[in-house]
């Protein structure tokens, strides 16, 4: 998938028979990647758009449907170029089940079918873990206030580093030529 919009990608190609298509391909052991926008759309829960910061805030960002290819995360690109931390993190307040996962340039997620992520690049992986979360009160916040996120957990991973979304471990690939 290309980059660009990952809402405009949304748009044109879900609910179409090319999305059916590619989920069904996908099911089957097809590789599917997306670039940048791209990468964004793959999930079944979409950051449409938001802004930046350093804090969380009501109406940083707004939710659309993805792809559909996995519904164990949230995708975010550009992660630490654009000081996305924080939009992925509110983002993950509509959606707490699920683990985001922050892509920066130069680096990629690759998910497997045992839902075990692999990194590889000379960036980093930014993945934020609600699963513990103790309160959150998006729900009751106006655009532009303060949101409070108790007991979020952070992972920061680089190349040979994997993180089973099942299970929420990290852990390190030991490769032969290290």
């Amino acid at each position: 998938m290309t980059g660009g919009n990952q809402l405009r990608l949304s748009t044109i190609i879900g609910g179409t028979p090319v999305a059916r298509a590619i989920r069904d391909a996908n099911s089957h052991g097809v590789h599917v990647a997306g670039t940048s926008a791209g990468a964004g759309f793959m999930s079944e829960h979409m950051i449409a758009f938001g802004g930046e910061g350093l804090l969380p805030r009501g109406g940083l960002v707004t939710m659309a449907p993805g792809l559909g290819l996995t519904n164990r995360v949230v995708v975010d690109h550009h992660f630490a170029e654009r000081a996305r931390p924080v939009r992925l993190m509110t983002a993950l307040g509509f959606n707490p089940f699920a683990i985001g996962l922050g892509l920066d340039e130069d680096t990629a997620a690759f998910i497997g079918p045992d839902d075990v992520l692999h990194v590889v690049g000379s960036g980093t992986v930014t993945l934020v873990d609600p699963a513990d979360i103790e309160f959150s009160n998006l729900y009751s916040r106006a655009e532009g206030e303060p949101v409070c996120l108790v007991n979020v957990r952070v992972h920061f991973l680089v190349d040979g580093w994997s993180f089973d979304l099942k299970t929420r471990e990290a852990s390190h690939e030991h490769k032969l030529s290290q």
